[in-house]
């Protein structure tokens, strides 16, 4: 079994790109190569107290139970602004540092989902996910869409996660449909100078339906050995990239 990091953050380009089913990806593949995985979700924003939230779909998806869950707020808005708007104490990211190292004693993996983007606020001093990634040393996965906008949209995050000190633990496309268009074929390569690595998965598009079974298969196949995946990146650059074209 290839050692895990203990600690992982998922962040995204932006918000709906996949950073969920990409959270529950990682966790699938680790859980079945036999490590202990917890998920937290420091800040979930945009659903009621008694309505299901991103842990309730990785929990689906992976049968997994150890989820963690340490604030909600009904409004679809950054945790920071939800916060303000509902009255509620807002996510004190410092205090859910603490919290993920007592987690990660004991656990081979702990995988941290971020709210929207790598720079959404999480409290009104302006603390991020790329600040809770640097208290963990914990290096940071990012989720990106394939098409146009992709590529400025990484090449900010990155440009920032360096800019901060944290570590690229891969970029992963969220959602790679069946019929890519021109630009998302073109993107598979400039993804890869950006990052200044090869690609380190791609989820297919709609795996977030898929049964844990099938999940588990699709996970496997769309993400990089470094995750314990059989995803290869030169293949998928030499079946869509457009060098021959």
């Amino acid at each position: 079994m290839c050692r895990l990091v203990s600690v992982l953050v998922v962040t995204g380009t932006c918000t709906g790109v996949g950073k969920t089913v990409v959270t529950a990806a990682l966790a699938s593949v680790a859980a079945a190569r036999g490590a202990s995985v917890a998920v937290v979700k420091p800040g979930q924003t945009g659903v009621g107290d008694d309505e299901p939230g991103d842990l309730d779909e990785v929990r689906r998806l992976t049968g997994l139970t150890d989820l963690h869950e340490f604030a909600r707020f009904p409004d679809p808005l950054s945790p920071a602004a939800a916060a303000r708007r509902c009255g509620r104490p807002p996510v004190r990211l410092p205090e859910v540092a603490e919290r993920v190292r007592d987690l990660s004693r004991d656990r081979g993996l702990v995988l941290v989902e971020g709210a929207g983007g790598l720079l959404v606020r999480y409290d009104d001093e302006g603390a991020t996910i790329a600040d809770l990634a640097h208290w963990l040393d914990a290096a940071a996965v990012v989720v990106t869409r394939p098409g146009l906008g992709a590529l400025n949209h990484t090449a900010l995050t990155l440009e920032a996660m360096a800019h901060r000190g944290v570590q690229l633990g891969g970029v992963v496309i969220g959602a790679w449909p069946d019929e890519p268009d021109l630009a998302m074929r073109s993107n598979v390569r400039d993804l890869e100078t950006i990052a200044a690595r090869p690609l380190a998965g791609a989820l297919p598009a709609g795996a977030g339906a898929l049964d844990p079974a099938e999940f588990l298969v699709a996970a496997h196949r769309g993400l990089a050995p470094s995750f314990g995946g059989g995803f290869d990146a030169a293949a998928f650059r030499d079946t869509y990239g457009l060098d021959k074209e």
